[in-house]
């Protein structure tokens, strides 16, 4: 082909102007192959030949600013790149055809693509036979994105990428890198706007803040050893179980000798031990989704789909799990779908429009946290997030997911005043589309991970957050009993002079308490924000403090519901918590904190080992008052009783510091009844005083019961005993 032929044959000067300015929305129609005749921009190149079988073909500089063209050859070929003394070659991308396959694009397209992951992000693949990079974004409204970072000098110009038209999805295969680069998305707006450089919205990896590049990852590749864990996981989860949770985040559990922040490998190492020792069940981590701003403790993502890079990368997060599984510990993670950070780089006015958040700041902005809403009405903003909720379960082997927030999704009126929120369609103050959203992630957990649950934090009220879909509700399988912690907190928080006079902040919760499936939660949320620690909360001085503390775990502890502490409140943690610092581990030297750290791995253990402790949680049949209308000496008695033939448990606590002696307790069966928790022991820093072993019913009529027990109660104490036969 000769110079007229070629320049014949060279695109209009348009197009060559929309390439050279970033401009162009259809960079496949311009570069390439075409009609026999080759182009290529290379803006850093003084030369170009095209290499291939036949031979070497030199292309003609049409253009200073870089534009080749010339003969095309045939088959597949290779680029060589001369700039003054340097030489190099590379594959052409736009030599190679689409990665994506047809059904996925119609799936997209229809916001039904459950596992979006697999197609969007960067993908190490080979392709054509050329090992690379697959990248793919959702943004419909641009018009044109380009995939940067070192490979290409940041230099929007050089990897535009090709449109899919029916979902509005960007590809490209960038030949010739593989994990570890770093990228992100230039996009240009519909009105040309060239926007700040955006994350990956379905990234598997991202730098480390401040930084806020993505990390070429692709889908993690751990071989699971967790084959044991997972056939008996749906037994361990189901609302009979006892399930106790340690809530953890992960930058403040324990850090090393100079404060730094250890990776999930070391965490796993001093974690899961630890766990284990103190018998709780499950352990669940604060978001560990990639946030910009640690100050928001994870719960303002903006990686979905990426563990945080501060410990690790995603191959070691999955360790962390796998030997968490091992030791027969369920995994729960916070998971953000109600809301997400405005921060540039993030998914704001992605494409140049409000594409993931409602444009009318009354239904997609967060007064409360300056955070934007996700238009759950979407269809491919709800395939998203339900991609999400799936890739944590699917790639990570994940137990539970614990759904944030719930309560500012379920309400259009959330934290807002009149006129600042839009009704429904039906007038109403719902957010309809938010809870056909959960119906569908719940439903989706449920049949694409048997065993798996998920858990509402959710403080309203709101019907049937815990019940099936099927019977009307939302389908979660358990709803934090917001309303549970707050009287009982309350409640210990009172001089316990004053106690006889709120005796219903403890009793009021039984009345609700089987409306739900309920997790009892003393989280993180109560102890930061000048609430102080748990210990600070409690009344009295430094005895007392530590007294109402062990009653108050030993009052949680056997009440109905799941329960959850957040870490350092199992050793009564002094101050309160600061993400920035380790726990206080020191404290254990004192014998008042360590008393408090062996009364919570013991009252895990009568937990698991007392049926009638656990198997009703959910369910009005395994709770029976006794008496609570001892107000005046502020003491509770209660019976709690399993659906087999498990003996009852007894509770007693007395809220006093006063202790009672030869105190009369209506018994439900006559014989020997052994005392297997006394909270006051001198071990857990108590006064000693109680019952130390069995105590014999006698004929004696008392609580409306045949026969009664005459007990010691210590000074704010809960104790529980048990017919010596189950002891």
């Amino acid at each position: 082909m000769n110079d007229s032929a070629i320049l014949n044959d060279a695109p209009a000067t348009s197009d060559i102007e929309a390439i050279l300015r970033g401009n162009h929305h259809d960079p496949f129609a311009v570069l390439g192959r075409h009609h026999g005749t080759l182009r290529v921009f290379s803006p850093q190149a003084a030369e170009v030949t095209a290499l291939s079988p036949s031979g070497e073909v030199p292309l003609q500089r049409i253009h200073p600013e870089g534009f080749f063209t010339g003969p095309a050859p045939e088959g597949a070929y290779r680029l060589r790149m001369r700039a003054g003394e340097n030489t190099w070659e590379a594959e052409d991308p736009y030599r190679f055809g689409p990665v994506m396959g047809e059904m996925d694009e119609y799936l997209l397209a229809e916001g039904s693509h459950r596992r979006l992951y697999g197609k969007l992000g960067a993908h190490p693949v080979t392709h054509e036979g050329v090992e690379g990079v697959a990248f793919a974004v959702w943004a419909p409204n641009a018009r044109r994105v380009s995939v940067v970072g070192p490979f290409n000098a940041w230099d929007g110009r050089r990897h535009p990428m090709r449109k899919r038209i029916g979902p509005g999805i960007w590809e490209l295969f960038v030949p010739g890198i593989g994990r570890g680069e770093t990228y992100k998305y230039e996009i240009v707006s519909a009105h040309g706007e060239r926007l700040p450089l955006k994350t990956d919205p379905v990234g598997f990896s991202q730098e480390q803040p401040p930084e806020t590049a993505s990390i070429v990852e692709g889908l993690n590749r751990h071989e699971w050893q967790d084959g044991d864990w997972m056939s008996v996981r749906a037994a361990r989860q189901d609302r009979k179980a006892p399930i106790s949770i340690y809530e953890v985040h992960l930058g403040s559990w324990r850090r090393g000798a100079e404060a730094e922040i250890l990776d999930y490998d070391t965490m796993a190492d001093l974690l899961v031990p630890y766990v284990t020792r103190m018998g709780f069940t499950h352990i669940e981590f604060l978001p560990v989704s990639e946030h910009p701003f640690t100050g928001s403790w994870g719960y303002q993502p903006v990686g979905l789909f990426a563990p945080t890079s501060r410990f690790g990368d995603p191959e070691a997060f999955a360790r962390l799990v796998d030997r968490l599984h091992a030791a027969e510990i369920g995994v729960i993670l916070d998971w953000v779908p109600a809301h997400f950070p405005s921060d540039a780089h993030g998914l704001a006015r992605f494409d140049g429009t409000s594409l993931y958040e409602h444009a009318d700041p009354r239904q997609g902005f967060h007064q409360d946290w300056n955070t934007l809403i996700y238009n759950f009405g979407r269809r491919e903003v709800s395939n998203f997030l339900q991609s999400s909720a799936l890739y944590w379960l699917d790639r990570f082997h994940v137990d539970a997911l614990r759904v944030d927030a719930v309560a500012s999704m379920l309400y259009l009126d959330y934290s807002r005043k009149d006129g600042e929120w839009v009704p429904n369609e039906f007038g109403g103050n719902e957010n309809l589309e938010a809870i056909s959203f959960l119906k569908d992630v719940n439903e989706r957990v449920r049949q694409d991970h048997p065993g798996a649950i998920t858990i509402a934090e959710e403080s309203t009220a709101f019907p049937k957050v815990s019940r099936p879909v099927n019977d009307g509700g939302l389908g979660f399988n358990f709803k934090w009993n917001m309303g549970w912690m707050h009287d009982t907190l309350g409640y210990f928080r009172r001089d316990p002079l004053h106690r006889k006079h709120h005796q219903h902040d403890l009793t009021f919760g039984l009345v609700y308490a089987f409306s739900e499936d309920f997790v009892l939660p003393l989280s993180h949320d109560e102890v930061v924000h000048g609430k102080g620690s748990l210990i600070r909360q409690m009344a009295g001085d430094r005895w007392q403090k530590f007294a109402n503390l062990r009653a108050y775990f030993g009052f949680m502890w056997t009440q109905p519901g799941k329960k959850l502490i957040f870490m350092g409140g199992e050793f009564a943690q002094d101050r309160e918590w600061n993400h920035d610092q380790s726990l206080d581990w020191h404290l254990l030297e004192d014998p008042m904190h360590e008393g408090v750290q062996s009364l919570v791995a013991d009252l895990n253990r009568v937990y698991r080992d007392q049926p009638a402790l656990h198997r009703l949680d959910c369910d009005p049949a395994g709770f029976e008052w006794i008496d609570a209308s001892d107000t005046e000496n502020s003491v509770l008695v209660y019976l709690r009783k399993s659906d087999d033939d498990a003996p009852p448990c007894l509770v007693i606590c007395n809220l006093t510091p006063t202790p009672h002696h030869d105190y009369r307790v209506g018994a439900p069966l006559p014989g020997l009844w052994r005392e297997v928790m006394n909270t006051d022991e001198a071990r857990y820093g108590g006064s000693n005083l109680g019952n130390h072993g069995l105590v014999a019913t006698d004929e004696a009529p008392w609580h409306g019961r045949d026969q009664s027990l005459s007990l010691t109660l210590p000074p704010l104490s809960t104790i529980i005993l048990v017919p010596e036969a189950a002891a």
